[in-house]
C-alpha cells in the first residue's frame, strides 16, 4: 500500500518546504521504506525553463529531460532517488493538458470547469507512475491563501476522501517568528495559517514549525491546542548549523516517528550513520579554500543551487571547508588585469558556470584567461566550456574573432545553434524560429572519454552519462585549431560529432564540460569532477 504525504506551507514563502520534504524522505528511507517525492507548482508557466533564474532560481533537469523546480534537486541529493518528468507539474501543464483533451473531444462536449476537470487532472498526476513505493511525498508550492494554490488544495481534499483515513497525511510548514523588540515568540501567524488551511477543508496532521530559537513546552502545547493537533505532532524545526544537520535535528524532534505513528506503522529503528558522518565531516574540516564562481545570475544564489551544493560535496570529500565568492561576470567585461587580479589573485580556484545570452560573456572569457595564465585551477560548465573554447581560439589559436552564433552572426563561429541531434532511436530537429521552452538538448546523454586524459583519470571509465541543458554546441570542425592552441577535446558524443569535455595539458587543472555534473552530485556521493576540482584548488591554495 502506497501512503501519501502532502507538504503545504503557510505564513511566508522560503520556509524550506522542499528541504523538509527531502529530509523526511531520507528519514523514512533510513527506516527501510521506499519513497518517491513530487512537486506541484501553482504558477501558470508550463515549466520553469523560460523563467528568469534571478526570479525563480535554478532549473533542475532530470535524466529523462524535464526542466523542473529546484526542489527536485533537494529530493535527489537527500534520498538518491532519481526524479522523473512525472515528479513535477505546474498549473500551466495541468491546464494545457486539460485544454488539449477538450480540443480532442475527450470530455464529450462537457463544460470544462476547475471541478472536476482540473482537480481530476491534478489527482491523476499525484497517483500516476507509482510502482511499489511505500510513501509518495507531494510538496505543494506557494503559500496557503494564494489564489493559485486553491485547485491543488481542493484536489488534495478530494484525494484524502479517496485514500481513506489511513492513506494520507498533511504536514503543514509554518513560521514561529520571534519579535526581538518584545522579546516574545509569536504563535498567532501559525494559528491563522492553519485556519486558512481549514477553510478549504484540510486539517493538518503534523505541524513543522520553523523558528530561530528553542520553543518552550507551554508554547508547543498552545500551538497544538489552538491548531487542533496533538502536542507531539507539533515538530519544532529550529534553525540548524547546516542543512546536513537537519535530518538529525528533525529525527531528534520526532518528525519521522510521528509520521509512522500517524500511519500505524511499526517504528523501525532508523539508521542515521550516513548523516552523522556527513555532518561531522562538514563541521570538522582540515583546511579552508575559496572558490570564485564567475556567473551572470549571482544576485540570487538559488540560481546556482545545485552548483553550490556540489562544491560543498567536493569539500566534504576532501575534508575542506569551501567558501564561495560569487562574482558577477560583468565586473570583468573590460580586459583589465588589475581588476581581475583584485578579485582572483588570492582565489584557490575559478569556476565559470552555465548561462544564456551575450551579457557577461566577455567577463567570463577574461576570467578564464586569467585562470589559464596564472595556473589557477579552472572548471567550466556548459556555457563555461564554450567560453573556454572561445578564449583559447582567440588568445592562442590565431582566431581573434572567434565567436558564438548565440551572440550574433559575425566572426568565426566556433559555437553554433544545434539543429539536429539523436535522442535514443529518434532524431530531434530545431531551427532559430522554434519556441524557447523545451527546445534544448535536455536530459541525460552518453559521452565517450579518451583514455589518455584528465577526464579519464577522474571518471576512471570511458563511458559516462551526464545531464545537459543547452542550445548551442562547439563545432567539431575546429578540433585541430583548438588542439594546436593547447585545448584538447577529451570527451565526445557517441557519434563523435559533439564535443563534451575539453582540457589543457599545460595547466595543473583546466577542464570544462558541456553538461551539468552538479545535477548528479550528492553529499554521500560527491561528483568526481567536483571532488577533483576542490582537491586541485586545495593544492593550489597551499602553493600560493
Amino acid at each position: 500500500m502506497t501512503r501519501f504525504i502532502f507538504i503545504t506551507g503557510g505564513v511566508v514563502s522560503s520556509l524550506g518546504k522542499g528541504l523538509a520534504s527531502a529530509v523526511l524522505g531520507s528519514l523514512l528511507q533510513s527506516r527501510g521504506y521506499k519513497v518517491r517525492l513530487r512537486k506541484l507548482d501553482p504558477y501558470l508557466n508550463v515549466d520553469p525553463g523560460t523563467m528568469s533564474p534571478t526570479q525563480h532560481g535554478e532549473v533542475f533537469v532530470t535524466d529523462d529531460g524535464a526542466e523542473t523546480d529546484l526542489d527536485l534537486g533537494h529530493y535527489e541529493r537527500f534520498t538518491g532517488v532519481t526524479t522523473k518528468k512525472t515528479d513535477n507539474v505546474t498549473t500551466g501543464r495541468i491546464y494545457s493538458d486539460v485544454l488539449a483533451r477538450e480540443r480532442r473531444g475527450d470530455y464529450l462536449g462537457a463544460t470544462i470547469q476547475v471541478i472536476p476537470h482540473v482537480t481530476d487532472a491534478i489527482k491523476e498526476f499525484v497517483r500516476n507512475d507509482i510502482t511499489d513505493e511505500d510513501f509518495v511525498l507531494c510538496e505543494i508550492g506557494g503559500t496557503v491563501g494564494d489564489i493559485e494554490s486553491l485547485p491543488f488544495l481542493e484536489a488534495i481534499r478530494q484525494l484524502r476522501n479517496d485514500l481513506g483515513s489511513n492513506g494520507s497525511c498533511i504536514v503543514h510548514v509554518t513560521l514561529l517568528p520571534f519579535i526581538h523588540a518584545a522579546g516574545e515568540l509569536k504563535t498567532k501567524p501559525t494559528q491563522h495559517s492553519v485556519k486558512e488551511l481549514q477553510s478549504v477543508g484540510l486539517q493538518p496532521d503534523i505541524l513543522l514549525c520553523r523558528t530561530e530559537r528553542p520553543v518552550p513546552l507551554d508554547q508547543k502545547n498552545k500551538i497544538g491546542q489552538f491548531c487542533n493537533v496533538a502536542a507531539a505532532d507539533v515538530i519544532i524545526a529550529e534553525d540548524a548549523r547546516s542543512i546536513y544537520q537537519v535530518p538529525l535535528a528533525y529525527h531528534s524532534q520526532g518528525f519521522d516517528t510521528q509520521i509512522c505513528r500517524h500511519f500505524n506503522l511499526d517504528e523501525k529503528k532508523p539508521v542515521l550513520k550516513r548523516w552523522e558522518s556527513i555532518a561531522y565531516d562538514f563541521e570538522n574540516p582540515e583546511g579552508k579554500i575559496t572558490i570564485a564562481i564567475v556567473g551572470k545570475y549571482t544576485s540570487l544564489q538559488d540560481s546556482y543551487k545545485s552548483l553550490g551544493e556540489a562544491i560543498t560535496h567536493g569539500g566534504i570529500a576532501n575534508k575542506l571547508k569551501v567558501e564561495v565568492e560569487w562574482i558577477d561576470s560583468e565586473v570583468f567585461e573590460t580586459e583589465n588585469d588589475d581588476i581581475l587580479s583584485h578579485y582572483l589573485s588570492n582565489i584557490s580556484g575559478v569556476l565559470v558556470p552555465g548561462g544564456f545570452g551575450k551579457r557577461g560573456s566577455e567577463g567570463k572569457i577574461n576570467a578564464i584567461r586569467f585562470a589559464r595564465q596564472r595556473h589557477i585551477p579552472f572548471f567550466g560548465i556548459c556555457f563555461g566550456m564554450q567560453m573556454a573554447v572561445l578564449e583559447s581560439a582567440r588568445a592562442l589559436g590565431n582566431l581573434p574573432n572567434a565567436n558564438s552564433s548565440e551572440f550574433g552572426s559575425g566572426g568565426d563561429l566556433l559555437v553554433g545553434l544545434m539543429t539536429e541531434w539523436a535522442t535514443g532511436n529518434s532524431k530531434e530537429q530545431r531551427t532559430d524560429f522554434d519556441d524557447l521552452g523545451g527546445t534544448m538538448r535536455l536530459g541525460a546523454y552518453e559521452c565517450h572519454i579518451t583514455r589518455e586524459s584528465l577526464a579519464y583519470q577522474i571518471y576512471n571509465t570511458i563511458e559516462i552519462s551526464e545531464r545537459h541543458r543547452h542550445r548551442y554546441e562547439v563545432n567539431i570542425n575546429f578540433q585541430k585549431l583548438l588542439e594546436d592552441a593547447g585545448l584538447f577535446i577529451s570527451g565526445l558524443s557517441p557519434d563523435g560529432r559533439l564535443p563534451e569535455i575539453v582540457e589543457r595539458k599545460d595547466h595543473p587543472f583546466f577542464i570544462a564540460v558541456q553538461f551539468h555534473p552538479e545535477l548528479k552530485s550528492k553529499p554521500f556521493q560527491p561528483h568526481p569532477l567536483f571532488t577533483e576540482f576542490v582537491s586541485a584548488a586545495g593544492k593550489h591554495s597551499r602553493l600560493v
